[in-house]
């Protein structure tokens, strides 16, 4: 069981229920949390279901790039893995059943982009990160539903898709070996390491910007801009790194600090509404 837990990444899951919670707070959360429940247990099991057949997927790739993890250790078959995020879709298709109308049809195309990802866009020049940027800021319009504006959940869900497709590429540069080796068309091996970090750059540089914004034309409060300024920081500090060092072991590191400035950003979105 410990293997099968392992193949879900539950710290990553909880960053995206605490996403689609942010994104009902933005959004005015006033009397919906039987909603909120479901669309956090929903977007939970669907993001599970996501890192599983990713890895179903990525078998060969892993064997260079993450031996240790249980498909490539043989803990766990591969059919195994495959029916296992099946049941982790359905379960989350279940749950969007008692949120609203519009949220089956939003969890059954994450999941349809999910594994389009995993089978196909994931091993494309910049695409794949694109898919799964967009489904990282989606969680925030999941959230956003059970609120009373939606459309106040799309600031954050626009900031979250600037972020991981910055990290996305990093984290295709730490696996071009692998991905070579397989024969994986992402955009550092289509078109080199300078190129995508230049991508990269522009990308954070954008967000930095963005950032900003809603404290300026007074959307959010002060409270707010002083936690984005760290988590901007830290984005200038992988900016800065990542151009010195482009090592496994680095890009490795930075991109465990981006999760850090991930919950920073969730820190000061949530900070809006108190």
């Amino acid at each position: 069981m410990t293997s099968y837990l392992e193949l879900t990444r539950p710290l990553n899951n909880l960053i995206t229920a605490l996403a689609v919670f942010i994104g009902a707070w933005i959004a005015g959360l006033t009397g919906y949390m039987d909603k909120l429940f479901f669309a956090l247990l929903s977007a939970s099991f669907i993001s599970a279901g996501g890192y599983v057949i990713n890895d179903y997927f990525d078998l060969e790739i892993d064997k260079i790039n993450k031996p240790s993890r249980p498909l490539p250790q043989g803990e766990i078959r591969p059919r195994s893995a495959l029916v296992f995020s099946f049941i982790l879709f359905m379960v989350g298709i279940f749950f969007s059943l008692f949120i609203k109308n519009i949220a089956l049809i939003l969890a059954i195309m994450a999941i349809a982009l999910l594994i389009l990802y995993s089978f196909k866009f994931k091993r494309t020049p910049l695409f794949g990160n694109l898919v799964v940027s967009f489904i990282c800021g989606l969680a925030f319009i999941y959230g956003g539903l059970v609120g009373r504006d939606f459309r106040l959940s799309l600031i954050p869900a626009g900031f979250a898709f600037l972020f991981h497709l910055g990290r996305e590429i990093i984290k295709d540069i730490e696996d071009i070996k692998g991905d070579i080796s397989s024969g994986a068309q992402t955009l550092p091996v289509v078109s080199g390491i300078n190129l995508s970090l230049l991508l990269t750059t522009i990308v954070f540089s954008g967000l930095l910007f963005l950032t900003i914004i809603p404290y300026y034309f007074k959307i959010f409060p002060l409270l707010y801009l002083i936690i984005v300024l760290v988590m901007d920081l830290l984005l200038v500090y992988v900016m800065v790194s990542m151009w010195r060092d482009q090592s496994k072991k680095n890009l490795g590191m930075l991109s465990g600090i981006l999760k850090l400035g991930m919950i920073l950003g969730l820190v000061a979105i949530f900070v809006v509404r108190l």
